[in-house]
């Protein structure tokens, strides 16, 4: 793909059918944080078929972390209920690949790897949420900064389903201290994007160490008069996939997703025809 390449900034006002474009083209490779304010934005966990009802069933066994949002018919790349043009090998601006439990690489389309066999699952991203919190004046500092959002493991335990575990997965933004129930009340409305809040303040409670170390995404600066609030996060399955060791997953790369054509507030994720 010989496209010219876009920044974040060219596509901060384009529609979501403009970024996939955009990604689609190979013009844009970077993450989807604040782009396509209002659409749906969506983490992925791609697999063979025999093992999707079982991960299905440990998504609704584990509703914060994986709300589900979408679910493509077997070895079918479209996902029509989320965006009438959506191909899930080239619309996400990075993948992960994960052989036996193992990641192999990090590409920019998924069209070699697609077999007959797989299922695409859609899982609702916080990212959604961030639209909301910003027109009630709250801060999202990634999106302030132009980065990603920090993402940590914790010691928080899931409920298995078959041969899925695991821990879950937080993202934490600093949110003013007086501004806290205002954005628990607000990401509350989202439950198909994470919800409200799992924990708030000393990260030490949920076995994060360092919150200038997230293991994914980048470090946010904290300021006077902030406390770190986490939400529940949708890499949370790439971490039971990789445990799981299947001969063959596929996520998104963190801060990478699938932008929606569906409302983020819209009552159900099926797309109105």
């Amino acid at each position: 793909m010989n496209a010219k390449p876009v920044s974040h900034t060219d596509l901060i006002a384009a529609t979501a059918i403009e970024v996939r474009a955009a990604i689609r083209s190979g013009a844009y490779t970077g993450h989807t944080a604040g782009l396509a304010a209002g659409k749906l934005q969506c983490n992925l966990a791609i697999l063979p078929e025999r093992y999707a009802l079982d991960f299905l069933r440990f998504c609704q066994r584990n509703p914060k972390p994986c709300p589900v949002v979408g679910v493509s018919d077997t070895g079918n790349p479209a996902l029509p209920t989320l965006g009438r043009d959506i191909d899930i090998r080239t619309d996400v601006s990075k993948y992960r690949v994960f052989r036996d439990g193992r990641l192999s690489e990090e590409v920019t389309e998924i069209s070699d790897e697609w077999t007959d066999d797989l299922v695409t699952v859609a899982l609702g991203c916080s990212f959604t949420f961030e639209n909301a919190l910003l027109h009630a004046g709250i801060p999202v500092r990634h999106i302030e900064t132009g980065l990603n959002v920090p993402m940590f493991r914790t010691n928080i335990d899931l409920e298995p389903a078959g041969r899925f575990h695991g821990q879950m997965v937080v993202t934490m933004r600093p949110i003013p201290e007086d501004q806290v129930a205002q954005a628990h009340e607000i990401s509350r409305r989202f439950p198909q994007a994470h919800g409200a809040p799992i924990a708030v303040g000393n990260p030490e409670k949920i076995g994060i160490a360092d919150l200038m170390q997230p293991d994914w995404g980048d470090a946010v600066e904290i300021r006077r008069g902030e406390v770190p609030v986490y939400w529940a996060c949708g890499v949370t399955p790439q971490n039971v996939l990789l445990d799981a060791g299947l001969p063959l997953c596929i996520t998104h790369s963190p801060g990478h997703m699938l932008i929606a054509d569906v409302a983020e507030d819209a009552e159900t994720t099926i797309l109105k025809q």
